[in-house]
């Protein structure tokens, strides 16, 4: 049996913090749009796309649902088990749309939305450095072996200090 091991640097977020973030990112959005729809990527990309289109006073929310991660390990082959609405490819070609997503990590999953939707506009509230060259927007760069923990990963416990 094959024991998964957690990363080494957490970088654990709260609702409040996450919150916080995702309405600095609708801020530096504002003056990227107007955006017709927000194309949420799932499951990351749900929270912060609902907060980013309240921010914007965007009502048309889609997904494309991929799945990219298992555990704590990102796959080789992302599967996509829905794809966006082909209605809304006519908007990302005139810049009229936006992608939300909660994290860019090493680029693959930023790398088959940009392909299914060019001309969109991809946002994301974090960005680790290899695939921060491919969104247009975030709010926060962490390091490339720093684990996420999202708030609706956590529970409350006790936290070891990080030197004990």
């Amino acid at each position: 049996m094959v024991e998964e091991r957690l990363p080494d640097k957490a970088f654990p977020v709260s609702w409040d913090q996450f919150h916080r973030d995702c309405r600095a990112l609708a801020w530096r959005l504002s003056g990227a749009g107007p955006f017709d729809a927000v194309i949420a990527i799932t499951r990351g990309g749900l929270v912060p796309s609902a907060i980013v289109a309240r921010e914007l006073d965007v009502r048309v929310i889609d997904t494309i649902c991929i799945v990219s991660y298992d555990k704590f390990k990102q796959l080789d082959n992302l599967s996509v088990l829905k794809d966006v609405d082909p209605r809304f490819l006519d908007q990302a070609e005139q810049g009229k749309l936006l992608i939300v997503d909660d994290l860019v990590d090493t680029g693959k999953t930023a790398e088959l939305v940009r392909k299914r939707l060019p001309g969109a506009h991809f946002a994301t509230v974090y960005a680790k450095p290899k695939g921060r060259p491919l969104v247009d927007t975030y709010v926060t760069e962490v390091s490339q072996d720093t684990w996420i923990y999202f708030p609706w990963d956590l529970g409350y416990s006790f936290q070891p200090p990080i030197r004990g």
